[in-house]
């Protein structure tokens, strides 16, 4: 069930059933299954008003494909709200962030404010959280003049490409998260003020106590939590087990080179803004990284933008990332609906 938007929403004109052909799939890239592309089927078709009366059809095919690309219905920023809300349900606060993002809206964000330069690597939104997000709506108000691709990858087929003792080695014992935040007066990567959004000491510890999250205060003003996830989950509704976890992605070696490098020059691994290993503490072997990051790169697909374009995302059934760009590129994001990993989590399968 989708909440109650008001009386703004309720003056839009009733749109019946016999208006599903109002968003027609144009197809997707050449041998990939994502994203989807949908065209409006006539002029002056209003996105959220096609998705609230079809959200079965959007729930059908978000299901099948991963991701759904609407392009053609003018989308702007003053709509994207309505958008967010008719295909995906109430916009979620960003919580325990690992990216810097503006708030535009009422728990609308820009997608991330992370360097023009740097390429962001595939990730599935908040695997490292106890409660995951379960899709993403993103919309392009100014594509940039070169790059800025959002990134999306399978993560069915990613989990097809692993080797299955990987698989399993990771279903057995998860991923260990380690996180070190500065403050506010400094430190590398994100403060834990703005991580946890609120700068009280007690505040984020009883967070982190209710969510199974180890943290130390260090000297300094710093703070350094650890946090065991699981690694591999089961879609709700497709049942399909897929790869869901922040592994590679906050791992070192998915940083650019020279980012690595400067890091790796000043830290001690265990002092890194983020790094994981297994769920028991133990490395993870860079031949299974290189296995990893490999799995990504062949099963990437890169979006370019138009303006007015909206991407939605299950955000189990597709990692996502950006290509660096050059020029004004200001792309948005929603993100709604809650999954628990107590229900997510895929069994470790047999030898």
């Amino acid at each position: 069930m989708r909440p109650d938007r008001g009386p703004a929403r309720n003056q839009r004109r009733a749109v019946t059933l016999d208006t599903a052909g109002w968003a027609r799939p144009a197809g997707t890239p050449a041998g990939r299954g994502l994203p989807l592309l949908l065209r409006p089927g006539h002029d002056g078709v209003d996105l959220a008003e096609w998705a609230d009366a079809h959200p079965r059809r959007v729930r059908d095919l978000l299901s099948r494909h991963g991701a759904l690309l609407f392009r053609g219905f003018g989308v702007t920023g003053e709509g994207f709200g309505d958008v967010v809300r008719a295909l995906a349900g109430e916009p979620l606060a960003y919580m325990e962030r690992s990216s810097p993002r503006t708030e535009v809206g009422d728990r609308i964000y820009t997608a991330t404010d992370h360097p023009a330069d740097q390429p962001i690597a595939l990730h599935n939104e908040n695997s490292y959280r106890r409660e995951c997000v379960a899709t993403l709506v993103f919309c392009c108000l100014a594509a940039p003049e070169r790059g800025g691709a959002t990134t999306v990858a399978d993560t069915r087929r990613v989990l097809a490409r692993l080797d299955p003792q990987v698989v399993r080695a990771f279903a057995r014992h998860g991923v260990r998260y380690v996180r070190n935040y500065g403050d506010d007066h400094g430190g590398v990567g994100l403060s834990w003020p703005e991580v946890f959004q609120t700068g009280n000491r007690k505040e984020v510890a009883a967070y982190c106590r209710e969510r199974g999250i180890d943290l130390e205060w260090k000297p300094g003003g710093g703070l350094r939590t650890s946090q065991v996830r699981p690694a591999v989950a089961r879609h709700p509704v497709t049942g399909e087990r897929v790869w869901f976890n922040h592994a590679a992605f906050f791992h070192v070696t998915s940083l650019p080179p020279r980012v690595r490098d400067a890091l790796l020059a000043q830290f001690a691994e265990e002092d890194l803004p983020n790094s994981t290993s297994y769920g028991d503490g133990r490395p993870i072997e860079p031949e299974v990284l290189r296995c990893l990051h490999d799995a990504y790169r062949d099963e990437r697909v890169a979006v370019p933008w138009r303006e007015g374009d909206v991407m939605v995302v299950d955000n189990l059934l597709a990692a996502h990332g950006r290509e660096p760009f050059s020029g004004t590129r200001r792309v948005l994001v929603g993100m709604a609906g809650s999954l628990r990993w107590d229900e997510i989590r895929a069994a470790e399968e047999p030898p």
